[in-house]
């Protein structure tokens, strides 16, 4: 029986569904997660413990328990960010083809990311890392947690007073009063994503996705993806095109990578692209006619990845539901008329009733996920706005609760 390693940091849906797919698939999968070792298998999946922060120590354990299992491992999968750096140095130690330590971890660090972007002559805001609020930075400017994802911590400053409240802000949220704060220059533009798989160095575009929604600030929130592209093929293009000299500059060459970017009239800027897939329940937005978006994946992980992909449905899209305001999530009203709009092909609510809801910068989060589906994407995104306009929370105000 052929076998992957999954690398997840939790146990939630994106990881039964990769589960689940390899299954089907008749792969099994091998969990590696983040928990206590001296625990003995306590949710009975016989994963193996690690320790994410440890990626280069914890690759030796993960092999050790590999031959110590005695079994053959075909393939490895990465789902968020923090497994990926030790995906690549078991893959390393494996011989099984990944994307290489140096690349991944360079993933993980804004400031890195950047600085090599513009080694390689692509479109680059001026940017630098700061210890300390600098008297000569130019407005607007956006200030970076070097590690975060999700646009966490990632906010835009118009003058000197944003700027210096923006600093002591990031610094509480990675709870580190003397961590470094990428800082650059805002950046104007519509802004995209890009789906991909690297195969031996050569990028294979899945999905060029639209973020209709403004990205201006103060903090950067995202809402809708839907693909395909409704931009020109002319700047279909450069997106991809720019991404293809990115991943090559940053060494990523096996596996999985999503990328964001904005375009305005000067060029493709390249904002961030990590080694892994689309996150959490976003993926299920990609389904093929022949293999679900997980299925894809774990077959490329084990060297059978189909040449020719057909897309389910014309257009698709999913929107991430904002935290309406901070407080104790009481519940929600309106998921079945949302569900009967035209298009809609889910609604999936994740917080749970008392559960405490921290909107952006601080928050890490969404309230649920709308999926939708049809002929183009303007249909697709208009389907998902009358959803998500006919939702109703209910969100109990709390003074504990960061944000208020």
């Amino acid at each position: 029986m052929r076998r992957i390693l999954l690398f997840a940091a939790t146990t939630g849906y994106q990881v039964r569904s990769f589960a689940e797919a390899a299954r089907r698939l008749g792969i099994e999968p091998i969990l590696a997660t983040d928990r206590c070792h001296i625990m003995q298998d306590p949710w009975e999946d016989e994963a193996i413990p690690v320790r994410f922060e440890e990626p280069e120590h914890s690759a030796v354990q993960v092999v050790e328990e590999i031959a110590r299992r005695g079994i053959r491992i075909d393939g490895v999968v990465a789902v968020a960010d923090k497994p990926t750096h030790l995906a690549a140095f078991t893959a390393a130690r494996l011989g099984i083809p990944w994307h290489p330590p140096h690349a991944a971890g360079t993933c993980g660090n804004k400031h890195r990311m950047r600085a090599i972007f513009e080694t390689a002559g692509l479109p680059a805001p001026h940017h630098f890392l700061a210890g300390r609020p600098h008297a000569d930075t130019e407005y607007p400017c956006v200030l970076k947690p070097l590690g975060l994802s999700g646009s966490r911590g990632v906010i835009r400053a118009n003058n000197k007073a944003e700027f210096v409240a923006a600093f002591g802000r990031i610094r509480k949220i990675v709870n580190d009063p003397y961590a470094p704060i990428q800082i650059e220059e805002y950046i104007p533009g519509r802004e995209f994503a890009l789906e991909g798989l690297m195969t031996h160095g050569e990028l294979r575009t899945l999905a060029i996705f639209d973020k209709p929604d403004p990205l201006t600030g103060p903090f950067f929130e995202e809402t809708i993806y839907v693909t395909p592209s409704s931009e020109p093929d002319r700047v279909q293009h450069e997106i991809i095109e720019t991404t293809r000299k990115a991943v090559r500059a940053l060494g990523l060459t096996h596996g999985p990578i999503h990328a964001e970017m904005r375009v305005n009239d000067a060029g493709v800027y390249m904002l961030e692209i990590a080694a892994r897939p689309i996150g959490g329940l976003c993926a299920r937005v990609l389904r093929y006619q022949t293999h679900t978006f997980e299925e894809l994946l774990i077959l490329h992980a084990v060297g059978h990845a189909p040449d020719e992909l057909a897309t389910a449905r014309p257009a698709a899209g999913v929107m991430m539901i904002p935290v309406p305001e901070a407080g104790i999530f009481e519940g929600v009203t309106g998921t079945e008329a949302a569900r009967e709009i035209p298009g809609i092909e889910d609604v999936i609510i994740t917080a749970k009733p008392g559960e405490k809801l921290v909107p952006l910068p601080e928050g890490s989060s969404y309230t649920g996920f709308i999926f939708a589906g049809g002929s183009d994407a303007p249909f697709v995104t208009q389907s998902l706005r009358r959803a998500h306009a006919s939702l109703r929370f209910r969100v109990l105000k709390s003074l504990d609760v960061v944000g208020n």
